[in-house]
């Protein structure tokens, strides 16, 4: 073998340990276990979802859903079915006569009977209902002062962030089999995180 054609084969097999290296350096860091640090690129991906979508995954969940129907007739449970005993919205939306809200909820959840509460139980003024609409649907709904109860930007984030009915969401107690509720798939603080963060950028709806 001459000394060209041997310094080529050392060029190749180089060449063949740096690409292999590299393919397996890009494998190892597609699969970090959480806790280790993970190249700049990946990290990116991993935290793509903007404010608007982490806001939307809360309140496109049954947990605001079923209190915001389309119709006179609150959803309960996973599946949100209708309320038992044909509970009715009322004129105000507390229930009617003989069968408010307050009858069975209260303050506060009732973990013994598996029935859910907080201060101010009702149900969502009919013309905000969110059940059937889309994300974006839901967002204009909620920005239009003539179906969000007169609130500016400002107030809307304040009853996103604080209202306790809201916050409940995250506490929903046990069912009357004593199962946990299920909870929004983000977290409480997180989600109030990313109402503000999308309200601080202008509170852009986008088209889809």
């Amino acid at each position: 073998m001459t000394s060209q054609t041997s310094m080529r084969h050392r060029f190749l097999l180089t060449t063949f340990f740096l690409i292999l290296s590299l393919g397996l350096g890009l494998a190892f860091a597609e699969s970090l276990p959480e806790g280790i640090s993970s190249p700049p690129q990946q990290a990116a991906r991993l935290t793509s979802d903007d404010p608007f979508t982490t806001m939307m995954q809360v309140l496109t969940h049954k947990r605001c859903v079923n209190c915001h129907p389309n119709g006179d007739r609150p959803r309960q449970g996973e599946d949100s079915h209708y309320h038992n005993f044909n509970v009715q919205r009322g004129p105000d939306d507390h229930g009617v006569a003989g069968l408010q809200c307050s009858t069975c909820h209260q303050a506060e959840n009732n973990d013994y009977a598996g029935v859910p509460g907080a201060p101010e139980w009702s149900l969502a003024p009919l013309e905000m209902y969110w059940e059937g609409l889309s994300r974006v649907e839901i967002a204009r709904s909620m920005m239009d002062p003539a179906r969000n109860g007169g609130r500016n930007l400002e107030e809307t984030v304040k009853h996103l962030t604080e209202h306790k009915l809201v916050l409940w969401a995250w506490e929903p107690g046990v069912d009357a089999a004593g199962r946990p509720r299920e909870v929004p798939p983000v977290p409480l603080e997180e989600y109030i995180q990313a109402v503000k963060a999308w309200a601080a950028a202008g509170a852009v709806i986008p088209e889809s």
